[in-house]
């Protein structure tokens, strides 16, 4: 099979694995300005939580570099520079439009010394080896075209005793409360997207991408597969969304 033959999904629909990036890059330019705002509707603030219990759970130290990839607007890196108290974060996204949102917030936040933000793939990372204490990645990593090499590249680029945090969208254990999840997902996000953002379709696929995502389980079995030790995951709102963590020992 040459490249060129490889599927993948982009919500429920089969692509070229070489054109998914690019689909991606155009949801995501298309919410940009409404990206944060989107947030705190659909999730009701929860979202906000989540970040939280990440930081909770990661504990940042003073001093340490975070790679922070698919952060768009940085909302995860404000937090972790404010938690660590110093250090620096150079923020990785695909799409430039949402670094441009961020770069906005770090101004206004006069934080922008603190973060660096670039363009780039989460497959194909531009550092060398051994480079960062922390790598995180939020809501982001179902989006990758190959996840696994996202993170396997995460592996590569975290310095010996560094630490991968994962905040995803997972899979409820109870059947029912996941239908019920399923009804409000599908009738109401896109909805909300068109309202707020003017763009049903981006949410439409925001809210598919979520049900093709590995669930808790096999997602762990692929942090192990690239090479984390110690790896485990947290459930948050009863497995809405999990927290994945590793370590490169």
């Amino acid at each position: 099979m040459t490249e060129s033959d490889k599927t993948t999904h982009f919500g429920f629909e089969t692509v070229r694995e070489e054109d998914k990036a690019g689909r991606v890059q155009g949801v995501f330019s298309s919410v940009a300005s409404k990206y944060d705002i989107m947030n705190d509707v659909m999730s009701g603030g929860v979202h906000r939580i989540w970040k939280d219990a990440m930081m909770d759970w990661l504990a940042p130290r003073p001093g340490q570099r975070l790679l922070d990839v698919a952060g768009g607007t940085g909302d995860i890196s404000f937090r972790f520079l404010k938690r660590a108290g110093s250090g620096h974060s150079t923020v990785l996204d695909i799409t430039e439009s949402m670094l441009v949102e961020g770069r906005k917030r770090a101004e206004a936040e006069s934080m922008h010394d603190q973060i660096d933000w670039v363009v780039g793939d989460a497959m194909a990372l531009p550092f060398p080896d051994n480079t960062f204490d922390v790598y995180t990645i939020s809501f982001g990593i179902r989006n990758v075209t190959r996840p696994q090499e996202a993170l396997n590249e995460a592996y590569r680029v975290l310095r010996p005793g560094g630490r991968l945090m994962v905040l995803e969208f997972s899979q409820l254990p109870n059947p029912m409360m996941q239908k019920a999840y399923d009804a409000y997902s599908f009738n109401v996000i896109p909805r909300m997207g068109q309202i707020i953002a003017g763009d049903r379709d981006s949410y439409q696929y925001l809210v598919e991408s979520i049900r093709n995502f590995p669930d808790q389980e096999t997602f762990l079995g692929m942090v192990r597969a690239a090479g984390f030790d110690n790896a485990k995951y947290r459930n948050l709102t009863l497995g809405v969304a999990a927290l994945h963590s590793g370590w490169k020992l």
